[in-house]
């Protein structure tokens, strides 16, 4: 079969993922791929097989880079300071590459990735943070949900310019970070059966 020289799955990747960027997660069609590489739509699919295939390679691609990132800002950091960094940098991220973010909420088959290292990194790198709570499970998986769904909550709402309110977004960010600390080190421990 015969493709375009240079034609690879990262930079299929790696496009699907800036235009996820420019026009939205779900924007991102195989149509819109071949056009930004000057082919047909058939010759994408010697790399790839579908658009699922697409944007789950966004996901982990994105994944990747946000762990990166993530690392890089919690390293040596602990409890409180670890997850202001570690919300600052997930909030930064969010909004800078907003398709990237998008796919990263993504649900995916988690026996097919389970050696994407940035997906496990992402993971790991959530539960370090909140080491410094001493939380077993099953509260430790409650406080990585409140947590997540707490940061993209506010993300979502501050992406689609929903908070209306002439109030800095930043100075009500960082009550929601400091908010998120308190629930954390008072979490209603689940007792032992």
């Amino acid at each position: 079969m015969k493709t375009r020289p240079g034609l690879t799955v990262d930079k299929i990747a790696q496009a699907a993922a800036a235009l996820a960027d420019e026009v939205g997660f779900e924007g991102v069609t195989l149509s819109a791929l071949a056009r930004s590489f000057g082919v047909k739509d058939a010759s994408l699919y010697s790399h790839v097989k579908n658009i699922q295939d697409v944007r789950t390679r966004v996901a982990l691609l994105a994944a990747e880079e946000m762990s990166a990132e993530l690392a890089v800002a919690i390293a040596g950091r602990s409890a409180e300071d670890a997850l202001v960094a570690f919300a600052d940098t997930y909030r930064a991220f969010a909004l800078r590459y907003p398709g990237r973010y998008a796919a990263t909420q993504m649900r995916l088959d988690l026996e097919q990735i389970a050696d994407e290292k940035g997906f496990v990194r992402n993971i790991e790198l959530t539960y370090a943070v909140l080491r410094a709570y001493d939380l077993e499970e099953p509260d430790l998986t409650d406080a990585v949900r409140f947590m997540r769904s707490t940061f993209h909550g506010f993300i979502n709402i501050e992406s689609a310019g929903g908070f209306g309110h002439p109030r800095n977004l930043d100075e009500s960010w960082r009550k929601t970070v400091a908010a998120v600390h308190s629930v954390l080190r008072q979490w209603p421990r689940t007792k032992a059966a």
